[in-house]
């Protein structure tokens, strides 16, 4: 039965539709219009006109590497396409690619006219879906159209990270570790992008704060190749640092004759009292901790000696 509807072509679908992606001329003799279920125009394989096949633009990768690209032209163009792209029918002869969009431009630059195309049916939250799921099991994505898809899927879909999580096939911490690569900076992203930090690099960058430390430390990572392990250890060397540097900073002096006054308070009341200037004033607090410690506090200002 499959190789029955394969073999019937665009043709079968649409009478006036030839195998050559031109229409009939005037005097041709057309075959005898098929009615055929609508349905049937999905989960089929035929060979369709590239110049029909319009871009998906929900494709989430942005980098096609030209030299690979070239040589899956050759290889196309020697044994021909392997695995069929994926479409759906939009309607008056017109597709739209779901997924194989390097093998939709390998095709197009071997010169070859048509190519195999699977089609489905699908709206757009599928095809996000669809693209990305296909870009992800192959590893063709960077780090960051990784990100940028499952934020898609969120923004535009309405996906919780679990449910980005579930349609992907990742564990949910993947989705938001991912997610969170879109938080870093520009120079950082880029430094990503271009491949001279991997996801572990730029993820424990994120821990730093400072942006004038993350350039610091990405500028070791690239010059003295660190690994992961060694990145971690150098941003923990920075917190340290900080850290004692605002210990460093010492608190202002305290008037030795308040000081005297603080301590006598605290012997009287039991409780913590602390005194600090406000111009030519200031003020004294007295801390209390519960209802009885406070009317025990009211019974000793109360006293008079």
């Amino acid at each position: 039965m499959a190789k029955k509807v394969l073999g019937r072509g665009l043709g079968a679908f649409f009478p006036d539709y030839n195998e050559s992606g031109s229409e009939k001329k005037e005097g041709e003799s057309k075959p005898a219009p098929i009615t055929i279920d609508p349905a049937e125009r999905v989960n089929v394989v035929l060979n369709i006109p590239v110049e029909h096949i319009r871009p998906n633009p929900h494709q989430p990768r942005t980098d096609f590497n030209e030299e690979t690209l070239d040589q899956l032209s050759h290889s196309i163009k020697r044994h021909g396409l392997i695995q069929p792209i994926t479409v759906r029918y939009l309607g008056q002869k017109r597709f739209e690619l779901i997924s194989g969009e390097r093998r939709l431009r390998a095709t197009k630059l071997a010169g070859i006219p048509d190519i195999p195309a699977y089609i489905r049916e699908a709206n757009d939250e599928e095809i996000i879906a669809f693209a990305l799921i296909e870009n992800i099991q192959r590893e063709e994505l960077n780090p960051l159209e990784i990100a940028l898809g499952y934020q898609r899927l969120i923004d535009e879909c309405d996906y919780t990270q679990a449910e980005v999580a579930e349609r992907v096939g990742k564990n949910r911490t993947t989705v938001t570790n991912m997610l969170r690569l879109l938080q870093l900076p520009d120079f950082i992203q880029a430094a990503l992008r271009d491949e001279s930090i991997s996801t572990g690099h730029a993820r424990t960058l994120i821990n730093v704060k400072s942006e004038s430390d993350q350039k610091k430390i990405l500028k070791q990572i690239r010059s003295k190749e660190l690994s992961v392990r060694q990145t971690e250890d150098l941003v923990r060397s920075y917190e340290k640092r900080n850290e004692s540097s605002k210990k460093q900073i010492t608190k202002p002096s305290r008037d030795p004759f308040l000081e005297e006054i603080s301590k006598n308070l605290r012997n009287r009341f039991g409780t913590k009292v602390d005194i600090k200037t406000k111009g030519k004033g200031g003020e004294i607090r007295i801390e209390y901790y519960s209802n009885d410690d406070l009317e025990r506090l009211i019974q000793l200002l109360n006293e008079t000696d």
